[in-house]
């Protein structure tokens, strides 16, 4: 009986968004739980400057292949110079993005993959955008049906020439409501406005991270979040519920020990989970992503059920939301790694007949 290789599997993670130490934990946590008998592991972090490194020293003047393809190596070129300690690894099956936020769950990683023709776990360049964008994924939402928070976007170069409490007098937008920049994540740079007089403080804090600014509504109701994996025809998690132990959900709340605890199934009417799972399903499809996402969600005091974000690469350790929705869904974390491995092989090889 022959054998059969372990398969080479890259996991990625850190990366220049202020999300990096979260994007750490998750390589981290993924790496531990591959099969070794199954995966042949290599660590790859990309520093805050964007140096991609191996998680060992590297013996000088080696480089990181990652041309499945060819036994020549391939060398990814980062401002001011190329990789930095790093080796060559030899043939790679598929690489895991453990990304956060820009720079990584955006489109960026996913288009060089793309470029260098390697399988990866995950939504490709379209998908990964658009839902980093909380202004524009919400025109596609909307266009499907979709509910999403009402929002006024604000951009960075125009914002002290508008009449900012005028247009979201015009949107139906009071107090209390959040401000955030439009293209980050774990909640980096939002806050929670109460009076009219916080405004521009927080639309200054936002426009530290992003050029682009949401002002949104404030949603009063149940904080419920669904995970969604597969390509074709993915399969739905049970719904979870938040119960936040604090104000809003803030980073501290997301990663503090006691910030939040997650019930799983949530306690909801049958109808209302249903309809979560309805528009979690519908919502991956019309964003054309693919392999996973978690999708948060409001449920309204009256059961209507309101999207908020989109998360194409979601925290991933065992504890996070993610791996607890699939958990109590009946697929353990090691079987949901061997799953998400196995879709990014088999949409590569769908795409390849398309590669000319």
């Amino acid at each position: 009986m022959t054998e059969v290789a372990p398969l080479r599997v890259i996991v990625l993670s850190g990366g220049r968004s202020s999300e990096h130490e979260i994007s750490i934990a998750s390589g981290e946590s993924v790496t531990a739980a591959l099969d070794p008998a199954r995966y042949d592991v290599v660590g790859v972090t990309i520093s805050r400057e964007g140096a991609w490194q191996l998680e060992e020293p590297a013996a000088e003047g080696e480089r990181l292949a990652l041309d499945p393809g060819s036994s020549s190596n391939s060398v990814i070129p980062r401002a001011g110079g190329t990789l930095s300690k790093v080796r060559a690894v030899g043939p790679i099956d598929v690489v895991i993005p453990m990304l956060h936020g820009p720079f990584g769950e955006d489109g960026t990683v996913q288009g060089m993959l793309e470029l260098l023709d390697v399988p990866y776990v995950g939504s490709g360049v379209l998908a990964s955008a658009l839902t980093m964008d909380k202004d524009k994924v919400k025109t596609v939402l909307n266009a499907a049906g979709i509910e999403c928070a009402k929002s006024v976007t604000f951009r960075e170069h125009t914002v002290h020439d508008v009449d900012v409490e005028a247009e979201l007098a015009k949107a139906g937008i009071g107090v209390p409501c959040f401000v955030k920049p439009s293209r980050l994540g774990s909640s980096v740079g939002i806050s929670k406005v109460t009076g009219i007089d916080g405004l521009r403080p927080a639309l200054d804090l936002a426009f530290q991270h992003d050029s682009k600014v949401l002002v949104e509504e404030m949603v009063p109701g149940i904080e419920a979040e669904c995970g969604v994996l597969g390509n074709h025809n993915p399969t739905v998690s049970v719904v979870g519920r938040l119960h936040v132990n604090a104000d809003w959900y803030d980073y501290a709340a997301k990663y503090e020990p006691g910030g939040m605890d997650l019930e799983a199934p949530a306690d909801l009417p049958e109808e209302v989970a249903a309809e979560v799972q309805r528009v979690a399903l519908l919502a991956f499809e019309v964003c054309e992503c693919a392999g996973m996402a978690r999708i948060d969600f409001f449920i309204t005091e009256e059961g209507g059920v309101v999207l908020n974000e989109i998360n194409t690469i979601p925290g991933f350790t065992e504890t996070s939301v993610y791996a607890r929705l699939f958990e109590a869904s009946g697929i353990g974390y090691p079987e949901l790694l061997d799953r998400l491995v196995e879709l990014a092989i088999e949409r590569h090889r769908e795409d390849q007949q398309f590669r000319h």
